[in-house]
């Protein structure tokens, strides 16, 4: 199914050509994941072209037929497995034009606005409450035809009450969904209050995609940072150029993307990105009006962070040091990877005689220290990517 479109662009034949690089070990599990990209992609093109030519022969007088929409893929399993590394180059292959990626958090997030200002321009229109999913959903499917959602997972109530009537009109109107995800999707909203209201969406969700269990051999991003150096120090060439060097080895040297996460109405914009791998220098973070939920947002985001140019904080940038300490509590809590060049090591990166932060920045020395540890970062527990 897969020959019409060029080796050079498919999943299958970039990941051997990675393999070929010796940038990843080849691995049946993803291979066989990949192969399954590939069957979608090329059914995404041929139903493409077969709407086209549907559409020509109406011109023509001859009666236009609908094309199925091909089912997508959720593929799920542990972390460190490869799904975001696959969702990558699957991306980049993908021929549809009408295609969009998004963190599962920031669509459902989004959608809300969108649901709230279309309720609120129906009331004014009809004079009463009209449904307001339906102009929702028409718009979204007249943006996208392939939704390629990373880390879906539902956690919130609201999220539950609405995705099975959102997703009920984009499957109608042929929207494709792809998603990685660490849950079976049985498992989705497990335990969760009201979980009965999700249960019409879970079923849907498997008639429109093939669930595919990624069950590779190992966490091949703790291979990778088993045995390296995280905590770079001083701030010269050599820690600089040790910093790419961890970045392209997590990331395979498939081209990064950007992307922006949405938290409480704000905007965290994230300049550069791949496999579940975040870099953002320490003036992106710290010298932005960024709080402690908004550090939560990216640890929920990413499993590793790389944190480039950390300098020794005075006193008179006790800001700056109190947003450092929130990020590293953010990290730590929920056992995200962190890869960081800093001026100094973690006992003398706050140089001040006195202030809350002297004693806080205590903290944050010692779990900096823990974090660059082989125990910590042998550590799963926590990790949601």
């Amino acid at each position: 199914m897969t020959e019409a479109i060029p080796t050079t662009v498919t999943v299958k034949g970039r990941y051997q050509a990675m393999v070929d690089a010796g940038e990843i070990e080849a691995d049946a599990a993803q291979i066989a994941v990949a192969r399954h990209l590939d069957d979608l992609n090329a059914a995404l093109t041929e139903a493409r072209i077969t709407t086209k030519k549907s559409a020509l022969g109406w011109l023509f007088g001859k009666r236009k037929t609908a094309v199925a929409a091909p089912k997508g893929l959720y593929i799920w399993g542990s972390v460190g497995r490869g799904k975001t590394m696959l969702m990558d180059l699957f991306y980049q292959v993908a021929t549809e034009p009408k295609k969009r990626r998004s963190h599962f958090h920031e669509f459902m997030a989004e959608t809300h606005a969108r649901v709230f200002e279309a309720r609120k321009v129906l009331s004014e229109k009809n004079g009463k409450n009209s449904d307001p999913i339906l102009p929702v959903a028409e718009a979204i499917a007249e943006e996208t035809r392939l939704l390629c959602f990373d880390e879906f997972t539902v956690t919130d109530i609201a999220d539950a009450m609405l995705l099975g009537r959102l997703f009920t009109k984009l499957f109608e109107r042929g929207v494709v969904v792809v998603a990685t995800s660490n849950v079976d999707p049985n498992d989705l909203y497990k335990d969760g209050l009201n979980r009965n209201h999700i249960l019409p969406f879970i079923e849907l969700l498997q008639q429109k995609v093939d669930v595919l269990k990624l069950d590779s051999r190992t966490d091949f991003r703790l291979e990778k940072l088993s045995g390296t150096k995280v905590y770079l120090t001083p701030l010269d060439d050599h820690s600089e150029q040790a910093l790419t060097d961890v970045w392209r080895s997590l990331t395979n040297n498939v081209p990064p993307h950007s992307e922006t996460l949405e938290n409480l109405g704000r905007e965290i914009p994230v300049n550069k990105t791949c496999a579940g791998v975040a870099w953002f220098t320490f003036d992106e973070l710290c010298r932005q009006p960024l709080g402690a939920s908004d550090f939560l947002r990216i640890a929920q985001a990413y499993h590793t962070i790389i944190l480039q140019g950390v300098p020794v904080l005075e006193a008179r940038r006790r800001n700056e040091a109190k947003r450092f300490i929130n990020l590293i509590d953010a990290l730590y809590d929920n056992r995200v990877k962190l890869v960081v060049s800093a001026d100094a090591e973690p006992n003398e990166l706050y140089d001040a005689p006195t202030g809350t932060e002297v004693f806080e920045f205590e903290r944050t020395a010692s779990r900096l220290i823990e974090m660059r540890s082989e125990e910590y970062l042998a550590d799963e527990a926590g990790i949601e990517n």
